[in-house]
């Protein structure tokens, strides 16, 4: 069977413990779409990993980790990694890349950069990864699948120089920076090659092929539903699909074999880049929240940037869940509230002199404003407990006025950052 981990809200929820956790029982563990531009972190007896293109599952020896046909593939970023993670103790992974996988491009990293500082005021908060220029020429046809990074010299050249063409257009007239050199391009496609080439498989075929041995495999989403580039806050997104749906397409999996959706929300907000995010805390009190939150505060895993924060959001995470199919939900990062008298929540957003718990599309939600319900705080420490019913009655109203709100079973409570800080719970609904 296949367990989906994803995101329900803008990312950061906390998907990589999830999966870590999973894993432990898991014999397979896929990434089926994003690439460098988003981290998720795990800390498990190894210590502590900020993980950007390898599954969350590198860690459990019993596990295959696979990189789906659906990932922009940042080569030497993957090798790198991969050797970070082996030079902190943790064994070998075993570890296969999809033949199909788009290859993130030095140019696509360049073309990201440009574009965001040609934008200036106006730009999309990307991460200057080359996620979108990666894609985007995925779809125009003009990107490199991994298997074509073999192509004999005369087809490979044929097309760096047709790539290179069109890019210099815009390299010259657009941004002003210096052009493509073909042959330069067509060696970068060769080492890339070489350097990838011990790790690639046909791993669709091999997801089947574990599917009809009877193996548990768990997909890993990157970043959450309103990051998706059909359903979230557009045009603030991410260029790829972020729902466990797409994981049919960029893992390569039959829909039918998904019978588990976990989706991951935080017990207040955060999100990093731009675009409406209608609970947003501002001044003193956001960078309180901020300091106090996450695992050593409230940083983006890849940027570091500051993440902007606010307090739970029903109306989006609802959304994010119903989005999703989520069959549970995982509710993370509780323990950092507890310093607070009084804790808020949005629990219906206000439109044009109405009240709404429905979450509207991007033009609304710009005009939209929080409706906030305040919850008794506990004002203790919470981590370590590990039964629902030892939390403080306030803590327990508090995951269950959620519950309520957002009408999706809470399955787990994440107390710490630790692959064992988490507290299994009977649903309310």
């Amino acid at each position: 069977m296949v367990k989906a981990v994803v995101g329900a809200n803008w990312g950061d929820e906390g998907k990589g413990k999830i999966t870590d956790m999973l894993a432990e029982k898991a014999d397979v563990v896929c990434r089926f779409q994003g690439g460098a531009n988003a981290g998720h972190t795990i800390k498990n007896s190894y210590g502590k990993f900020a993980l950007h293109l390898l599954p969350s599952g590198v860690c459990c020896p019993n596990v295959t980790n696979v990189l789906g046909n659906g990932v922009a593939l940042d080569i030497d970023k993957f090798i790198n990694e991969l050797a970070d993670v082996e030079s902190k103790g943790v064994p070998a992974p075993k570890i296969i890349v999809s033949d199909r996988a788009q290859v993130m491009m030095p140019y696509h990293v360049l073309l990201d950069t440009y574009e965001e500082d040609r934008l200036a005021g106006r730009s999309y908060g990307s991460t200057k990864s080359g996620i979108a220029p990666c894609f985007s020429d995925k779809y125009a046809k003009i990107g490199f699948q991994v298997n074509e990074l073999f192509l004999p010299d005369d087809e490979l050249m044929a097309k760096v120089r047709n790539v290179c063409e069109l890019k210099n257009v815009m390299l010259e007239h657009l941004y002003h920076k210096p052009l493509l050199v073909p042959e330069e391009l067509f060696q970068t496609c060769r080492e890339l090659g070489e350097k990838i080439k011990p790790y690639l498989a046909d791993t669709a075929l091999f997801l089947h092929e574990a599917l009809d041995a009877g193996k548990e495999i768990v997909v890993e989403g990157q970043l959450g539903t309103l990051k998706d580039t059909d359903h979230g806050i557009y045009p603030m997104v991410t260029s790829s699909s972020t729902l466990a749906g797409y994981s049919t397409i960029g893992a390569g999996i039959p829909p039918y074999a998904i019978k588990d959706i976990i989706t991951v929300a935080k017990a207040y907000s955060s999100a990093v880049g731009g675009g409406a995010f209608v609970s947003e805390l501002f001044g003193d009190e956001a960078e309180e929240l901020r300091r106090r939150g996450g695992d050593g505060g409230e940083y983006g895993a890849t940027t570091h940037r500051p993440r902007r924060v606010g307090w739970f959001d029903a109306v989006a995470t609802k959304y994010g869940c119903m989005m999703q199919g989520a069959t549970q939900v995982a509710l993370t990062v509780l323990d950092p509230l507890g310093y607070l008298d009084e804790i808020p929540m949005c629990v219906a957003y206000e439109l044009n002199g109405k009240e709404i718990t429905n979450f509207p599309h991007s033009t609304d939600l710009y005009k939209a404003k929080p409706v906030l319900k305040k919850m008794p705080g506990w004002k203790c420490d919470i981590t370590g407990i590990r039964e629902f019913d030892k939390l403080p009655k306030e803590t327990q109203d508090y995951v269950n006025e959620i519950e309520k709100l957002i009408g999706f079973p809470i399955t787990m409570v994440s107390n710490g950052p630790a692959r064992e800080d988490i507290i299994h719970r009977t649903p309310q609904i």
